[in-house]
């Protein structure tokens, strides 16, 4: 502002130079530009990008360098200027609207280039008139409010200018989401959303596909670095970037083949470009070049629905983008008012001419005055009957109107204010003292107020109205690429996008009506790593973004039961996962069963076992009165016998669901039973010694162990067991116990000891005795006798030692059920040694030698050896 002030007073003292009567300010030079001018009562500005490339003049530095020079002519971009033509020509043949007030324009051509922009500003507000001597500054300004610009970065610059005289600029095209800024940008309003609700529309699109892994390309300006910077942090929400490139602001050949290389080597499918159409052409001419297929391109609305790229040569490398744009509309009687078009030769309206001349590759005669065209020298010479409607170029093309219905609504935004302004109600207005605004005088300040709270309806049916940053409604078509009947590229509206729709509902997609640009004619997949499936979690990968990652399986008892964990869970306890590890199911509850193949060989065993000592028994029981089954005392034999049945019979308590009543009973049953067997074996071997020791002469020692006595001993060391049981049930009794700690897969269901002391005394205890008996037995081996029972008791005692020591270690290492196995299998196998070693010799004799079953026999060899 401060250079402005400089200026002008530069100004005024060169003006009070040339004349000492009235002060005044003069121009020292115009700039050279292109523009269309309708006078009018009030005059709106306009800027508009007309021309795609600007060409800086040589500098010698020895002469005045000449102006800037623009080509490549934009007949869209001229359709715009004159949508905002029409526009204002409509509003004034309308009585409705400013009654008595004829609108007038002064739109120029930016060249889309930024300092050909800020000349065009400060020739809008500062104005055209060679000098100045109104000291008083009444009456309107040269402009009282500015359509445009259509590029965000002169958007920034222009509104940071104008913004400071509170002139209204009403962009119909620029979307940084920066302009949004009212402390920055305080009378910047726009008729086209923000970026911030493009990439949100996009997001949305991206969700919809799963698309993950994403390349972004931006131009080099704020439009494409503001809203490349959004959607990176929207994308990283749920996805990850693949690559990140810049457009060269000069066309640089070697950056747009760096770019090319991130495109070839990058294995992201999907590919979001943030640019306008200027940018990206050396790109899309070096993809054609290059033969790059195979990619999804997502067009922003700054090239989506640009005719640039619609040509026959671009449909097999962009054929099938998705693309976001302005809210198509419909503006009645703007094709006929586009074809009457007629060249002037008017110097404030030079740009008809340069559009016909481009339109009919032509030239007017008075060419050589403008030198900047000496290229069309040979080119015909235009009469200026030429017939417009017989053309067809993006001038013409009223059926996507997006950026034309953008400037359109612009000015009717503009429109509308003023008419509120002169609606206005003395006494009741918005300023100092309940004033109103004086049409005649108005300042853009105070248009400004009304801008900002202006709301109507189009004849289309949208409402326009600007929130409280100044953006428009956020509403976008939702554009494909496909083939026209020529061969070329058609845009073809496939969904739409509303902001204002309730959430879930703010996309909409006609999938019949899109098309794909790839051989499967569906939606391509563009991740850096597949899902990982319920049962896996995602390990990211060391150096790589998060959206690369490894799937590794679930470790055993943990699951993932979704798409993409991050981590398995652990299982409760008393479940496990399953096989695919995406569930927990209950754990398999093992134990000794009935049902199984060898629970059910056990049982055979036990209860054959027990039928045999059964057998033994009943045999003993009818020659009870035979010498061999009255040798030994028969009640000892009855009871070992019995004893032994038990022993068979308790290991059917080891067998089957655990329960509070068979686990007490399983280990004292099994106790006092294997007590008992061995007391009676004790017994057994004491009275073969003593009846040994009573055949000496003066020995009389059998007196004292009688039938009496015998019965009693078995008694006490039973008793003993009995009373050893009695404490550990009385004290920690065994329990069922779901043991979930020894196999993870599986619950072990069995019976805990509760107390191993006392589980140890029962053990230990048989062990005592089984090793009395076993050393009184090997002691007794060698007496003489015909029939030496020692023998076999020792031999019994050894099968018994022997299984129940390597029981020990079996015992300990056997896993769940296989336990509980072993320790049947020691009782079996301990029981039948007891059996067949002591009875199956008796057995024989009485069954199948009675010969030898006689006093005499038994006494043959009674007398000692001489």
């Amino acid at each position: 502002m401060q250079f402005g002030l400089y200026v002008f007073v530069f100004l005024g003292l060169v003006g009070l130079a040339d004349t000492d009567v009235v002060p005044t300010c003069r121009l020292r030079e115009e700039f050279n530009l292109y523009g269309l001018y309708k006078e009018g009562d009030i005059i709106l500005g306009g800027i508009f990008e007309i021309h795609f490339i600007t060409v800086y003049p040589e500098l010698s530095f020895t002469a005045k360098p000449e102006q800037l020079r623009c080509e490549r002519f934009h007949f869209a971009g001229f359709q715009y200027a004159q949508s905002m033509a029409f526009a204002i020509e409509e509003i004034n043949r309308d009585p409705a609207l400013l009654p008595n007030i004829t609108l007038g324009y002064r739109l120029y051509d930016n060249c889309e280039n930024l300092e050909v922009a800020i000349r065009v500003s400060t020739a809008l507000i500062s104005g055209e008139d060679d000098s100045v001597t109104d000291y008083s500054c009444t009456g309107t300004p040269p402009v009282l409010a500015i359509v445009g610009d259509s590029a965000s970065t002169h958007s920034i610059a222009i509104s940071r200018m104008v913004g400071l005289f509170r002139v209204p600029m009403v962009s119909y095209y620029a979307t940084c989401s920066c302009l949004s800024n009212r402390k920055e940008f305080p009378s910047f309003f726009r008729t086209i959303p923000s970026d911030t609700f493009q990439v949100k529309a996009m997001v949305q699109i991206f969700k919809h596909y799963g698309w993950t892994w994403v390349g972004v390309i931006v131009s080099n300006d704020d439009y494409g670095l503001y809203a490349a910077k959004t959607f990176i942090e929207e994308v990283n929400k749920f996805g990850c970037i693949a690559f990140s490139e810049i457009l060269p602001r000069n066309n640089d050949k070697s950056e747009i083949l760096k770019i090319i290389r991130t495109i070839k080597q990058s294995t992201a499918k999907v590919i979001v470009v943030f640019s306008t159409g200027a940018y990206l052409i050396p790109l899309t001419e070096e993809i054609v070049q290059q033969n790059i297929t195979g990619r999804q391109w997502i067009a922003s609305e700054g090239w989506a629905s640009s005719p640039v790229f619609h040509t026959k040569e671009l449909l097999p490398y962009l054929g099938g983008t998705i693309g976001i744009a302005v809210r198509r509309g419909e503006i009645p009687g703007l094709e006929k008012f586009l074809l009457q078009i007629r060249p002037v030769f008017d110097t404030k309206n030079n740009l008809v001419k340069m559009f016909w001349e481009t339109m009919f590759d032509c030239t007017f005669p008075d060419i050589a005055i403008n030198h900047n065209f000496s290229h069309l020298l040979n080119s015909k010479i235009c009469t200026g009957s030429e017939d417009i409607g017989k053309t067809k170029t993006a001038y013409s093309d009223v059926s996507e109107l997006r950026a034309s219905y953008n400037v359109y609504k612009a000015v009717y935004a503009l429109a509308h204010s003023l008419h509120n302004l002169m609606s206005c109600e003395p006494g009741k207005g918005p300023f100092q003292n309940n004033s109103c605004a004086d049409i005649t005088t108005v300042q853009p300040w105070q248009l400004l107020h009304y801008l900002a709270r202006v709301n109507f309806t189009t004849h289309y049916g949208d409402r326009v109205s600007f929130d409280a940053n100044g953006d428009a409604l956020a509403i976008y078509d939702v554009m494909n690429w496909q083939r026209a009947d020529d061969g070329s590229v058609k845009t073809v509206t496939i969904g739409l996008f509303d902001e204002s729709a309730p959430a879930g509902q703010q996309l909409t997609l006609n999938e019949d009506k899109i098309f794909w640009n790839f051989e499967s004619n569906s939606p391509p997949r563009s991740v850096c790593s597949e899902s990982c499936q319920p049962g896996t979690w995602k390990a990211t990968r060391k150096g790589e973004p998060l959206c690369c990652f490894d799937c590794v399986p679930c470790a055993e008892g943990e699951i993932s039961n979704h798409t993409d964990s991050v981590e398995c869970f652990k299982c409760l306890p008393e479940y496990w996962s399953n096989p695919s590890r995406d569930q927990c199911v209950l754990k398999k509850i093992e134990f000794l069963s009935y049902e199984e193949t060898l629970g059910i060989s056990l049982t055979t065993i036990a209860i054959f076992g027990a039928f045999i000592s059964a057998g033994v028994l009943a045999v003993f029981i009818y020659y009870r009165n035979t010498p061999i089954v009255r040798a030994n005392n028969s009640e000892l034999s009855f009871l070992l016998l019995l004893s032994l049945i038990l022993c068979f019979l308790c290991s059917l308590l080891f067998i089957g669901q655990p329960l509070h009543l068979t686990c007490m009973l399983r280990h004292v049953v099994f106790g006092i039973s294997f007590v008992l067997c061995i007391s009676c074996i004790l017994v057994k071997t004491i009275v073969v010694i003593m009846a040994f020791r009573a055949t000496l002469p003066d020995n009389n020692v059998m007196k004292w162990f009688g039938a009496a006595q015998q019965r009693g001993t078995v008694f006490v060391f039973t008793v003993i067991q009995a009373l050893i049981c009695i404490i550990w049930l009385s004290t920690a009794s065994p329990v069922p116990f779901k043991n979930t700690q020894y196999q993870n897969s599986k619950i072990i269901f069995e019976c805990n000891v509760g107390s191993i002391t006392g589980f140890s005394f029962l053990l230990g205890y048989i062990g005592l005795l089984a090793s009395v008996c076993f050393l009184l037995a090997f002691l007794a081996r060698n007496l003489p006798d015909n029939f030496n029972e020692a023998k076999f008791i020792t031999f019994s005692m050894l099968i018994f030692c022997a299984v129940w020591i390597a029981f020990i270690p079996a015992y300990v290492s056997s896993p769940g059920k296989y336990s509980d196995a072993v320790e049947i299998f020691a009782i079996l196998a301990s029981s039948f040694g007891l059996l067949f070693a002591i009875f199956a010799p008796k057995c024989y004799i009485i069954l199948l030698r009675p010969e030898k079953n006689t006093k005499k026999a038994l006494m043959g060899r009674a007398a000692p050896k001489k």
